[in-house]
């Protein structure tokens, strides 16, 4: 990666680095109100509604309908972000960034949630450094940013 490129990202992920495994704010709502299970099975970005609303691990989860509900109900484990919900391209560069729910990618039976700037889109970042080469660095950094 770029040094110029890393930098712009640290820069950025010291405005948004908590000490917390998932994404989210005092609300403790992930991905932004958007729904899971659309990511997943309708590879699209979908905001759920506060009706369907299932809580994981003390994070809660909202959903377009009651289907996709008891399906995330039946499995949450499928259906969690990679990383907690931060930027997948932050913890491979060793860093926690807030995400677009817009910016996302579904690889096989797994979804990254990706920053989006002026500065940097950091999903054409990944897809630029390869996706396998990125989960190998993000899964090793994610060893000790989860708890950070």
């Amino acid at each position: 990666m770029s040094k110029i490129l890393t930098t712009a990202l640290l820069v950025l992920g010291t405005f948004g680095a908590y000490a917390q495994a998932y994404n989210t704010d005092d609300s403790k709502i992930a991905l932004n109100g958007y729904s899971p299970v659309s990511y997943l099975d309708l590879q699209l970005a979908q905001r759920g509604s506060k009706e369907y609303v299932s809580e994981y691990d003390g994070v809660k989860y909202f959903f377009t309908s009651a289907e996709q509900k008891k399906t995330f109900d039946a499995n949450p484990k499928k259906y969690l972000p990679q990383y907690g919900g931060w930027c997948a391209t932050g913890i491979a560069i060793g860093a926690k960034f807030r995400t677009d729910p817009n910016k996302f990618l579904v690889k096989g039976d797994k979804y990254y949630v990706y920053l989006n700037s002026i500065e940097v889109d950091a999903l054409q970042v990944w897809n630029e450094k390869g996706h396998d080469a990125m989960v190998k660095s993000a899964n090793e950094n994610w060893k000790t940013l989860k708890s950070k």
